[in-house]
């Protein structure tokens, strides 16, 4: 059993959607890319069950309702360029959500979120269809590790590439997120943000996301599908 704690909303109502693709693809327990499909709005505080099998994992509900799946998954396009302290502090200084956002209290990208409570990862566009910003990892979001887990992770790779199909000119949630994390998060980083849009199908927007280390190193990436 697990229960998404409220702390980890992406709307005000429902759990983030990267920390929860994340927290089922850390179920999963396989190496390399992970893809997960998120099918309703992940409730908070509500008893969930994990159900195994061939190559796949599911996050159910107690009445058997399906609210994500994990598989091996693998990437079909470049990551996200690196994005330099000239580009971050443009992002930045754009970032939409300091004027309008939708979901202000979002775990990883809200405004309305204190330093130890939220992310606070804002990326804004820097050139057409692309975003860039900084996260300063909090000691708060380590796990009794001493490192920052899987599903926050997987959280601080969701919005940037969300804000590159910009939450402003349309609602959006997250669908579908392939990820992967290459080098552990540690507290009291500063790593380098950004995201890209790839192209629209209809109501589907498909991105890409990137965190980088300040010397370049690709931390994580991710690609994902986010549904008007």
């Amino acid at each position: 059993m697990v229960t998404i704690a409220p702390r980890f909303n992406g709307p005000d109502h429902s759990g983030n959607g990267g920390y929860v693709a994340g927290l089922v693809a850390e179920a999963l327990g396989r190496p390399g890319p992970v893809t997960s499909t998120l099918r309703l709005p992940p409730p908070l505080a509500t008893p969930l069950a994990w159900e195994h099998g061939d190559d796949e994992v599911r996050l159910e509900t107690h009445g058997g309702a399906v609210v994500g799946t994990a598989v091996p998954g693998e990437f079909s396009r470049a990551a996200p360029a690196f994005a330099d302290t000239v580009e971050i502090a443009a992002g930045l200084a754009a970032y939409p959500g300091f004027h309008h956002h939708p979901f202000d209290h979002c775990f990883t990208c809200g405004t309305a979120r204190a330093a130890g409570d939220g992310l606070r990862i804002f990326t804004g566009p820097t050139t057409p269809g692309r975003t860039a910003g900084s996260w300063s990892v909090h000691p708060d979001h380590a796990d009794a590790g001493g490192a920052v887990g899987t599903p926050v992770a997987w959280a601080g790779l969701d919005c940037p590439g969300g804000w590159a199909a910009d939450f402003t000119a349309q609602t959006m949630v997250l669908g579908r997120m392939t990820a992967q994390v290459f080098h552990t998060v540690d507290p009291d980083e500063h790593l380098h943000a950004s995201g890209r849009l790839d192209d629209r199908q209809g109501r589907k927007f498909l991105t890409s996301s990137a965190l980088h280390r300040a010397d370049g190193t690709l931390v994580g990436r991710s690609e994902q599908v986010w549904i008007e």
